[in-house]
């Protein structure tokens, strides 16, 4: 047995005392370390913008190796707790190159941002074994074509993959593309179509090379590849919007035809000089956008544009999945903030209205209207319309009604596998608007940003070209692309038909191969007339130095109804390859891509190298980097498939 004994009270209250002294130094210790941390740290404030000086929301600032990290307000101003022993501050937004910044005891710290420069200059691998897998970095989209087995799986951005059972097998949607012939000068001498300042098809088709698929033929629209790049035309000197230049030389891939580079340059307009705007962001939060390269992107792309919104500028957001709802009322471009966390906050789920999502988003517009305005639905989307008015018909319908208010449409595509290109496409064209998508955070940049005024401004409507081929120079001719624009001859005098616009500073390419006259090339033959001349190309006899064609255009101002006729007669002196246009090289090349994209029966003798070499003499300084990536996917695209003869 233990017998414990009773401590002696004086003991005791020693051992108290002792207990009381420790908790009493380890508090004075505590407030100490506190004071003395406190006297070293300090607050630093700043605004951080971008070049221009346009404040950025939402731009990250991070103590570096630290977890310490704050977002810039809607002014683009923040503030920050910093202690002795942090030296620098990273400043990080996307689209934006991040700085690393030396603290050195300043107190006030303005930061101007860069906008990132894709960066070209790494080798591209050409090897179909390393393309058919795409990279955790470079991942622009898969539809499932890839997957054969059950065991096989595809790998994700975040480094996830999913198994073949949870891929959802390719439902995208394409309009068949039937390619222009030849036509016979004496039989169609003109040639008459609406303009297309689309560029959609090109980072469609870089997505599917981009992750090691060859893209479907009718998803490749050779005028949208082309229009993609700017060029450098000279600038509007007279009372249109526009300016207008030509060039003729020997076709490259086809040595016994000609080649027609018509160019289109829209006056440019400084932003502080645009009318004020009213938008309504239409975006799609259905189930089918659930992913971080549709919903995700998105919101990144959207929180871009807002950056360049002005106090003038209002936007409301209507939002669609099994029903259309308005989830921010008319906003100020300054109020920043609101229109950000608004954003911010949508989440995906449900079924797809589309149809009552447009109702809603007109109404919206038509209700805030800006009379000599900007009024303008962007529409945000995968296309993929499955409740309500989901019909091709009935949503062209409902738009051509609409579009008559003078509200135009801004189409942005995302996602892939349930993409739905034919449907963004008839909104774009039938809604007075244009389309793009966006596959990458750099791409939301160039449109949203890059080319704000060109996406968002319309300087001319109903855009048509006409052009009248002499005989004595051309026997006959081919339009390259455009194949969904093409209007009847006497559409071109008819106000009430519906034709393409244009944005500021946008720029608008056609090209024509052209057999000349005089030349022994059969290009069909059809029985003689019975009622009329037949005319035989041989009977004309070939003038050098006669006029090649007449181009005629016609267009509307934005808010006009009856159209201006331009029109210039064309000489058509040919060139020698060492004369053309970095313009007009550039724009052959990437055609040249086109028809060995779509293995076309025009292709003739049209190569890959070809492609690169005329792409490579056309790059110039290139500053934000596209012509060069253009030039790396045509090189990596040798991988994938034989394109040549």
């Amino acid at each position: 047995m233990e017998f414990q004994f009773p401590l002696h009270p004086t003991c005791e209250v020693k051992q108290k005392l002792n207990v009381m002294r420790k908790i009493i130094a380890y508090f004075v210790i505590l407030l100490i370390t506190s004071m003395s941390i406190q006297a070293q740290s300090r607050t630093i404030t700043g605004t951080v913008s971008d070049e221009q000086g346009t404040v950025l929301v939402g731009a990250s600032v991070k103590v570096k190796g630290k977890n310490l990290k704050t977002l810039t307000n809607y002014q683009g101003k923040y503030s920050i707790q910093v202690s002795s022993g942090h030296t620098h501050l990273i400043f990080s937004f996307i689209g934006f190159e991040s700085r690393d910044v030396k603290i050195s005891g300043r107190s006030i710290i303005n930061v101007k941002l860069k906008y990132s420069k894709m960066e070209m200059d790494e080798e591209i691998s050409t090897s179909v074994e390393e393309l058919s897998r795409p990279k955790l970095d470079n991942i622009r989209g898969y539809t499932g074509k890839k997957i054969m087995h059950e065991s096989q799986a595809m790998y994700f951005a975040d480094g996830a993959s999913v198994d073949y059972y949870q891929v959802q097998f390719n439902t995208e949607g394409y309009s068949t593309i039937h390619e222009n012939g030849y036509k016979n000068v004496n039989n169609a001498p003109l040639s008459t179509f609406s303009i297309d300042v689309d560029r959609a098809s090109y980072s469609n088709v870089r997505r599917f090379l981009n992750s090691g698929q060859m893209p479907p033929k009718d998803a490749v629209r050779i005028e949208e590849m082309i229009n993609y790049f700017s060029y450098n035309y000279i600038e509007p000197e007279d009372e249109h919007p526009f300016s207008v230049s030509t060039e003729l030389s020997v076709c490259p891939w086809n040595t016994k035809h000609q080649l027609l580079h018509v160019g289109l340059k829209g006056m440019d307009i400084e932003k502080d000089e645009l009318p004020a705007s009213n938008l309504v962001f239409l975006i799609d939060v259905s189930g089918s956008m659930n992913s971080q390269n549709k919903l995700g992107l998105l919101k990144s792309a959207f929180k871009m544009l807002v950056n360049q919104l002005r106090a003038e500028d209002k936007v409301s957001i209507v939002v669609y999945a099994g029903a259309a709802g308005l989830v921010l009322e008319p906003t100020s471009g300054s109020n920043k903030q609101k229109i950000l966390e608004s954003i911010e906050r949508l989440s995906a789920g449900g079924s797809t209205a589309g149809g009552a999502g447009l109702a809603l988003a007109y109404k919206t517009a038509t209700e805030n209207f800006i009379e000599d305005g900007n009024n303008r639905i962007i529409l945000a989307t995968d296309g993929d319309f499955n409740v309500g008015a989901s019909s091709n018909a009935e949503m062209e319908r409902m738009i051509e009604k609409e579009r008559e208010k003078g509200i135009y449409m801004t189409v942005l595509g995302f996602g892939m596998g349930n993409y739905k290109d034919d449907k963004m496409e008839i909104i774009a064209d039938k809604g007075n608007g244009n389309y793009a998508y966006i596959d990458n955070i750099q791409e939301a940049r160039k449109v949203l940003v890059n080319e704000f005024g060109g996406t968002l401004f319309t300087i001319a409507k109903d855009v048509k070209f006409q052009l009248e081929f002499n005989p004595q120079r051309v026997k006959a001719y081919r339009l390259i692309g455009y194949e969904n624009r093409l209007l009847n001859d006497e559409d071109f005098n008819d106000d009430k038909k519906d034709a393409g616009e244009m944005g500021a500073g946008h720029t608008v390419t056609a090209l024509y191969e052209i057999i000349p006259a005089g030349s022994d090339e059969s290009i069909y033959k059809i029985d003689p007339l019975k009622y009329q001349e037949n005319k035989d190309a041989k009977e004309i006899r070939p003038d050098k130095n006669a006029e090649l064609l007449t181009i005629k255009l016609r267009y509307k101002k934005p808010d006009g109804f009856k159209s201006i006729l331009i029109e210039r007669s064309v000489q058509g002196k040919i060139k020698d390859r060492n004369e053309l246009s970095a313009n007009f090289r550039f724009s052959a090349a990437v055609a040249e891509f086109g028809l060995l994209l779509r293995d076309s029966e025009f292709k003739a003798n049209a190569s890959l190298e070809q492609v690169v070499e005329l792409a490579k003499s056309a790059k110039g300084e290139d500053e934000e980097g596209y012509r060069s990536e253009f030039i790396k996917l045509v090189q990596a695209t040798g991988g994938l498939a034989k394109l040549e003869n």
